[in-house]
């Protein structure tokens, strides 16, 4: 190794004989230390840059978060709409700039809270129950919608969503050009990983598309589709895997808005994404300067996008709901403090942190307030938020950054031999590859190969008592109550009119969008809307993987 003589002629033995190898979880052997040879090749101004500009490695914009915060933005939904409403008012009181609203099972998978394959899953595991417009009054109602950024964690019933959403918007009079937020509607993650899928993937793409097309012309500032890594990565992709195969789905995106007559530059900006921050503080940063110069370089010389902010990857964070543990459940607030920072270091967006009691329990109102804190400690004390990129030129960093994007480079050809993404799931290719990195981390951690403290290295018999959450358990017959009152107020002839024009519409290639608006303003439910589509577009049942 070069530095050795440096270090000291005299010495004749190599230091670093004998150390145990050392591998991150993309699989990279790491050096004991690193240097400018490692950096051989790069050229700082063409691979690096500048913050704000082109490829964006340093981050998307000249002034970082010293021209503009990231949004805090944290977990507002729980049970009912209203209590789901009572909570994001106080988050927002309490400094949230943004609100993540999860939905419960039910609504997950396109179902109303009255079937019967619903039975006791209504409101639980942190998510919220929208069946009706109604549901979605009660949800923001008193929250400016001009001003606080809702994220719809919302997938295949996305299009649904956004019609509640709209709807309720239009009746309130806001302004649509002010309207800001985020719909997930990432249907490619889920039949990689997440499997909450209705339709076959053609119809699926075709909805996300509709949603984008009608964000595009009447939301300018909402970002009609979040390409989801996070949930890639808590199925057990790897980070590189994560980053591949979530920018693969983005460039899918790309592809099809083309393909249906939009011109990138048009669409392209309001594309956002959304990354885990795992426990490797250094591989986080990596990921995301990796992600933006991949990025940027891909709109601009493969897709032809002429508009800077379609080169620019802007992305949303979440801390590692996976990495926590149920033992120790203290520590789970140093490792979402740790996760927080390397988001802000790699220069994220938006930043939502877990709550330490997460493995256990949706939020108690001192976890979330922690989880807040958190993020408010990192921006006003850390002093990371002052620079932009405070770790650029790291060499170390930079190596991995480079390192990150020459194996993203790879998973790239192989998709394309597969005929690309959709091709790739039909065949079960990215199924398989998550699948295999979640049984080699597994392994890794019933060994002791990778240590997590409290779980597999210093344990302890006892554990400290931490207050959970619980669900009222009178909510779910209430809900089911109030949405059958719902449903016996309906103009029923106006109700089964909808449903003919939302299956004709379906039946062509127009924007399902406009249709889904009349609908859910007549009182269409999730449910139903969703049932109309499966009459058109038939329903998808994966291939088993082994």
């Amino acid at each position: 190794m070069a530095y050795q003589d440096k270090r000291d002629a005299k010495t004749s033995s190599d230091p670093f004989v004998g150390l145990t190898p050392l591998k991150n979880m993309s699989g990279f052997e790491i050096k004991p230390f690193y240097g400018p040879e490692d950096l051989a090749g790069l050229d700082l101004d063409r691979d690096i840059g500048l913050p704000g500009d082109f490829p964006f490695v340093r981050g998307v914009y000249p002034t970082m978060y010293r021209g503009r915060q990231w949004t805090i933005r944290q977990l507002g939904s729980l049970g009912p709409p209203d209590q789901a409403n009572r909570r994001i008012r106080q988050l927002v009181d309490m400094g949230a700039t943004g609100i993540s609203v999860c939905l419960d099972m039910p609504t997950i998978m396109g179902r109303d809270s009255d079937d019967p394959l619903a039975e006791g899953e209504v409101g639980r595991c942190g998510g919220v129950a929208i069946d009706t417009v109604q549901d979605m009054r009660d949800l923001v109602a008193g929250i400016d919608l001009q001003k606080i950024s809702i994220n719809f964690v919302s997938n295949s019933q996305s299009a649904v969503i956004l019609a509640m959403f709209y709807a309720v918007a239009e009746e309130r009079g806001a302004r649509r050009e002010l309207l800001s937020g985020t719909l997930q509607n990432d249907i490619l993650k889920e039949y990689q990983a997440q499997k909450s899928y209705y339709f076959p993937p053609g119809p699926s793409l075709r909805l996300t598309m509709d949603t984008i097309s009608f964000s595009i012309k009447n939301l300018p500032r909402f970002n009609p589709i979040s390409i989801s890594g996070y949930q890639l990565a808590s199925a057990g992709a790897n980070p590189v895997q994560e980053l591949a195969f979530t920018l693969a789905n983005g460039f899918t995106y790309v592809e099809e808005g083309i393909k249906a007559g939009m011109d990138v530059d048009d669409f392209a900006p309001r594309l956002s994404f959304f990354f885990k921050a795992h426990n490797d503080f250094f591989e986080n940063v990596a990921k995301f300067r990796a992600a933006r110069r991949i990025w940027a370089r891909t709109l601009k010389d493969k897709f032809g996008a002429k508009n800077p902010a379609s080169w620019r990857l802007r992305v949303h964070t979440q801390t590692s709901g996976s990495s926590l543990t149920a033992q120790q459940m203290e520590n789970n607030i140093i490792r979402a403090t740790i996760q927080a920072l390397s988001a802000v270091m790699a220069g994220t967006q938006s930043l939502h942190t877990n709550s330490f009691n997460e493995a256990l329990s949706i939020p108690t109102p001192l976890s979330e307030r922690l989880a807040l804190r958190t993020q408010q400690i990192i921006a006003h004390e850390s002093g990371a938020a002052w620079t932009a990129d405070p770790l650029g030129g790291s060499y170390y960093v930079e190596t991995l950054t480079h390192r990150m994007e020459e194996e993203t480079q790879k998973y790239f050809r192989i998709i394309e031999k597969l005929g690309g993404v959709v091709a790739g799931i039909e065949r079960g290719y990215f199924q398989k590859e998550i699948a295999d990195s979640a049984f080699r981390y597994q392994q890794e951690v019933e060994k002791g190969e990778r240590v997590i403290v409290g779980l597999n290295r210093y344990t302890e018999e006892g554990e400290t008592e931490i207050e959970l959450r619980e669900i009222d358990s009178d909510f779910e017959p209430h809900k089911i109550a109030a949405l059958k009152e719902f449903k016996a107020r309906r103009d029923q002839d106006l109700l089964r009119s909808k449903g003919e024009e939302l299956r004709a519409v379906c039946r062509t290639e127009e924007n399902v969008m406009p249709t889904l608006v009349s609908a859910v303003q007549a009182g269409m439910t999730l449910g139903e809307a969703v049932d109309h589509m499966r009459a058109v577009f038939g329903a998808y049942r994966e291939q088993a993987i082994f």
